[in-house]
């Protein structure tokens, strides 16, 4: 009985991790042989694990990752131009604390969006915040936020968030008012946070695609000027892996 009312109270305070830690140390005889203070110390190892998993999970779920991407999972074997040594190093997130940024090149299907979200799902991992949007659904979202009144309020968040990846930026010309809205995302975040930007365009192109030379000497300057870049070539990765799996299906 007495185990049970500690167990509810536990729970009632959010202590998950801790009852259930104290719940396997009961059932364990070897348990036994272990002073107070090193029984104790197990259940809050055990709280804070819990925690620490709990917050991923949150980072994880508020990300809106397109792809479940981790950095482990990252295919060096492709030829493509990917330095695994480049990618060892963004995987210590310093680049994050740094408050740098990260531009990935390459054409359609060489794997862009999957290094995004495997950055943004590192940054996760360590307990950094993330966002995944590609750039025409961002446009929509902040044209319906401007005219909603919530203009300022998504900006505010959108600058508070450690990871922001853009992708498939410069798909389409863009119009006066996207550039503004993504001049006005990069100033606010310029300094003070991380963006991941993808596109197939090179970025010696980004000023014909947005428009006004203005407003994307500006855009150009906080993006690019403190970001690492990645270039990805050769043939699209979506495509051979389609190849080996018609292969795979006739043999």
């Amino acid at each position: 009985m007495l185990n049970e009312q500690t167990f509810d109270k536990l729970y009632a305070l959010k202590l998950d991790g801790m009852a259930e830690a104290l719940k396997d140390q009961l059932g364990k005889a070897a348990m036994d042989g272990l002073s107070f203070e090193e029984r104790f110390a197990l259940v809050v190892d055990a709280q804070h694990l819990w925690k620490e998993n709990k917050r991923m999970r949150r980072l994880l779920k508020n990300a809106k990752l397109k792809l479940a991407a981790s950095m482990e999972d990252i295919d060096y074997r492709s030829a493509r131009g990917l330095d695994k040594s480049v990618m060892l190093s963004l995987a210590s997130c310093d680049w994050v604390r740094n408050h740098r940024n990260v531009i990935i090149i390459g054409p359609t299907g060489i794997g862009k969006t999957y290094l995004s979200c495997a950055l943004a799902q590192r940054a996760c991992r360590v307990g950094m915040s993330a966002f995944y949007t590609r750039s025409p659904k961002l446009y929509y979202a902040l044209a319906m936020a401007r005219a909603d009144g919530s203009y300022a309020r998504m900006l505010a968040k959108l600058a508070k968030t450690a990871v922001l990846v853009i992708d498939d930026l410069g798909m389409a010309q863009m119009t006066e008012s996207e550039r503004n809205d993504l001049l006005e995302v990069i100033e606010d975040r310029h300094g003070s946070a991380s963006t991941v930007i993808t596109s197939q365009l090179p970025v010696e192109h980004w000023h014909e695609v947005i428009g006004d030379p203005t407003t994307a000497d500006a855009i150009l300057d906080r993006l690019v000027h403190n970001a690492h870049k990645i270039t990805l070539k050769g043939e699209s990765m979506r495509k051979r892996k389609s190849s080996l799996t018609q292969k795979e299906k006739t043999m």
